[in-house]
């Protein structure tokens, strides 16, 4: 831990997936998991999704390979402590709040992660888009569960692991408190972030979401990328094939966000990400969950 008595952090959002954000450019603190459920835990500390611990690239171990192309790194973890490959509404409220703190401006940036490095632009009327990387699509047949339902869904991976399933209505996910069954194991031997999404129009449809280590949140970036994606197969569409970027508005519960998957793969994602509080946090206490 450090000899601070208190320790700055920041809250925000993305669509209602909502981070405790914890500026740490030299990489000082230490936090591991059962310090950041405390953080997150929405009860008994500041409460949020996730936590994004801000770090300069040279500064941490993970991500030192990086920062010549990116000079800050989001060390991202999930709300249950354990730590996550990448997260696409985290890096849109991680470019916020360096914009916030003077380290960025509007126009392009580049932000490291452990799914590797993304550009993000920032934009004048305050939407931020994120270049996600190319879709990876596992082969093979994968089904989710939820009570008596089955359903097939499409794997894919932004980076991080997604089975996203086309239903007739979302409520038939049940409450997502709970990771939905899924076969074969194999498919995701650590876990998956499971999508369950409903047709709202041409180009157009909303999901509800399982987000592996948090449960169910109001978006998912990756998730909505991977939707996108997968709803574009469906619809026979694949801008390698076609030369034409395909677009999509996915409805999250917390708000939308617009993917468009160019014709070389890239992904990008554009939506709000939004600053609500900041303050601090007692070391004393955060230093009861680090022994």
């Amino acid at each position: 831990m450090s000899t601070r008595t208190r320790i700055a952090f920041l809250k925000g959002h993305g669509t209602e997936n909502d981070f405790v954000i914890v500026p740490d450019p030299e990489n000082t603190l230490d936090l591991p998991p059962a310090a950041v459920a405390a953080l997150c835990d929405r009860r008994a500390g500041i409460g949020g999704d996730g936590l994004l611990h801000v770090v300069r690239s040279a500064a941490h171990p993970e991500a030192r390979d990086m920062a010549a192309e990116a000079e800050w790194f989001m060390d991202y973890r999930n709300g249950d402590g354990s730590i996550a490959e990448m997260c696409g509404n985290g890096v849109r409220v991680f470019a916020r709040y360096l914009q916030r703190a003077g380290h960025a401006t509007e126009g392009d940036l580049t932000v490291a992660t452990r799914g590797g490095v993304k550009t993000v632009h920032i934009a004048k009327d305050g939407a931020v888009t994120v270049g996600m990387g190319r879709a990876r699509l596992p082969e093979g047949d994968v089904t989710v569960s939820v009570g008596e339902r089955s359903w097939p869904a499409r794997n894919v991976n932004m980076g991080n692991p997604h089975a996203v399933a086309f239903v007739e209505d979302l409520a038939h996910a049940g409450s997502l408190s709970s990771p939905p069954p899924f076969s074969p194991a194999s498919a995701y031997p650590d876990g998956v972030n499971v999508e369950f999404v409903v047709d709202r129009g041409p180009g157009h449809v909303a999901l509800r979401v399982h987000e592996r280590g948090a449960g169910e949140t109001r978006s998912c970036g990756t998730g909505a990328c991977a939707v996108a994606v997968a709803a574009a197969r469906r619809d026979g569409v694949d801008p390698a094939v076609t030369g034409t970027p395909a677009t999509y508005t996915v409805d999250v519960p917390g708000g939308t966000l617009v993917i468009t998957e160019r014709p070389d793969g890239e992904i990008e994602m554009t939506g709000p990400a939004v600053i609500v509080a900041e303050g601090e946090i007692e070391a004393d206490w955060l230093e009861t969950f680090t022994s």
